[in-house]
């Protein structure tokens, strides 16, 4: 019989952080219902902020999306540390309920480079790169 290693990899990193899934505010956001009414209806969820966010940077508003961006990125953070996240490791892109804080952090990118807050902005990259490469990609930072 094999004895299993004493230490395991430890170069392997934490295990990635899944965040519940809320089925009512899922069906929320599927249904169309308007961003403020998601972030009222739902303000500990960050896929409201990130909604409100993203419209305020189409609107030309980045004052406003770095408010709400930087809201949706406080209740992410909120949730991941209730889900066992010790400060990194990987927030995959590929679990739907992930994409709520993903999508804040990268508007967060998004309107502090706006407003000239450079070194947020990169900072905002980079941790979005280092929870998943596939979400920059996917949310247009790469």
């Amino acid at each position: 019989m094999t004895t299993p290693p004493a230490n395991p990899n430890l170069l392997s990193g934490p295990p990635p952080t899944l965040l519940p899934s809320d089925a009512t505010v899922a069906e929320a956001v599927a249904s169309g219902a308007a961003a403020e009414t998601i972030a009222a209806r739902f303000p500990a969820a960050s896929i409201g902020w990130a909604l409100l966010a993203e419209e305020a940077m189409r609107d030309g508003r980045p004052v406003a999306a770095y408010a709400y961006a930087r809201t949706g990125y406080h209740r992410g953070l909120d949730q991941l540390r209730r889900s066992g996240w010790k400060g990194h490791g990987p927030v995959p892109w590929s679990h739907e309920p992930n994409r709520g804080f993903l999508r804040a952090l990268a508007a967060l990118s998004r309107a502090a480079a706006e407003i000239g807050e450079t070194d947020e902005a990169a900072r905002c990259r980079q941790f979005l790169g280092d929870s998943d490469p596939v979400a920059v990609r996917e949310l247009g930072l790469a």
